[in-house]
């Protein structure tokens, strides 16, 4: 264990798209402020891009994944066979990949483990006597069974899944959040999300953008996968912000990177979010009162949970993925951004999970 004047959290986060960074990082700034010897290590697969544009304090990076989520085929499609074979040799000897992890996890020697949201290292501080937390609005079980539950092999892997996430002290679940019946350990917390500075007198005087021109980020998580934004209509009122990634041409687009800006205060300056339905996309939205207009994902089992708190308290509307692929969205753009303007949502569940870390940490 580390010197109690010196605590050691050590943080696991999936790299499955960037949601699961976007809800740790808020959290783990807010800790160190509180606590500014704490050590922080993180073990993730997640790109140290990301990782140092979102988290603030240094930490050390021990490069790994812990676990996959499932097997995509773009950031909307799951590819159901392919995850079940994937979680299916994931789980061939389950014991042996514990045993593995807890020694990774004694070598780390932390005080506390916790987890966004892969069970693996759950079981695998349980083993080495370190305790520790989930943290996430969803968990891998439940997914899972949604789309594999109903194949062969997968009731003993659920059931694996299940025990990993019930042996932890605590399952943070982040509102807003999917059920969890199964889950024990359950305990409710607010919203968690980054709040940015809206700085678009810089932005619309770097893009030249008129006054009447909207502003829409445009963005799809970390899972590669790009809009045909070529074949969109010439739309004058409205100029379209994406990652230089997906190379773009088109008069109407610009780059996030060639702002040089911080994402969170990109977003905050923005007239309207373009997106996938996705925790931190429609957290950060309304804590930064950004109307939200998001291509559904009818078969994603967070997204009915994550739609209706974002209609309760931001605002949104939901285009078909044909019109979004054509582009044929400039109606539905000026009927969202016709709608009042709700109160901005705060971030409260961030110093919950600070309040609960940090009586461990202390």
């Amino acid at each position: 264990m580390s010197h109690p004047s010196n605590p050691h959290l050590l943080v696991y986060i999936s790299a499955h798209g960037f949601g699961h960074v976007a809800q740790t990082a808020p959290v783990l700034n807010a800790l160190v402020e509180r606590l500014p010897d704490l050590r922080l290590t993180l073990r993730t697969a997640a790109p140290s891009s990301l990782l140092e544009a979102r988290i603030a304090p240094k930490f050390q990076l021990s490069p790994g994944a812990a676990d996959f989520g499932m097997e995509m085929a773009t950031a909307m499609d799951v590819l159901v066979e392919p995850s079940m074979r994937a979680y299916s040799a994931f789980h061939q000897d389950w014991q042996t990949r514990v045993e593995h992890e807890a020694q990774t996890i004694a070598r780390l020697a932390p005080d506390f483990v916790l987890s966004n949201i892969a069970y693996l290292p759950l079981a695998a501080a349980k083993q080495a006597g370190i305790p520790c937390a989930a943290m996430c609005s969803l968990n891998w079980a439940d997914i899972f069974d949604h789309y594999c539950g109903h194949l062969p092999g997968a009731a003993q892997i659920h059931g694996q899944m299940l025990q990993a996430y019930a042996s932890a002290d605590t399952f943070l679940r982040l509102t807003p959040g999917m059920l969890m019946a199964s889950l024990p350990n359950l305990r409710l917390i607010g919203p968690v999300a980054r709040v940015g500075q809206n700085r678009r007198a810089e932005i619309d005087a770097r893009l030249g953008l008129r006054k009447s021109e909207r502003l829409v980020l445009v963005t799809l998580g970390g899972i590669a996968t790009r809009l045909p934004m070529e074949r969109w209509p010439l739309l004058p009122s409205a100029r379209w912000l994406v990652q230089a990634s997906w190379g773009v041409t088109h008069p109407d687009v610009s780059t996030i990177e060639s702002l040089g800006m911080d994402f969170s205060d990109v977003l905050a300056s923005c007239d309207v979010l373009l997106c996938k339905p996705g925790y931190g996309s429609f957290t950060e939205a309304a804590c930064n009162g950004v109307p939200v207009l998001y291509a559904g994902r009818p078969d994603w089992p967070e997204q009915p949970c994550l739609a209706d708190w974002l209609a309760a308290h931001g605002n949104c509307l939901e285009v078909g993925r044909g019109e979004l692929e054509q582009g044929n969205i400039g109606t539905i753009l000026d009927q969202l951004l016709a709608r009042p303007k709700p109160a901005l949502v705060a971030p409260g569940g961030i110093a919950e999970v600070v309040d609960y870390l940090a009586n461990y940490l202390r």
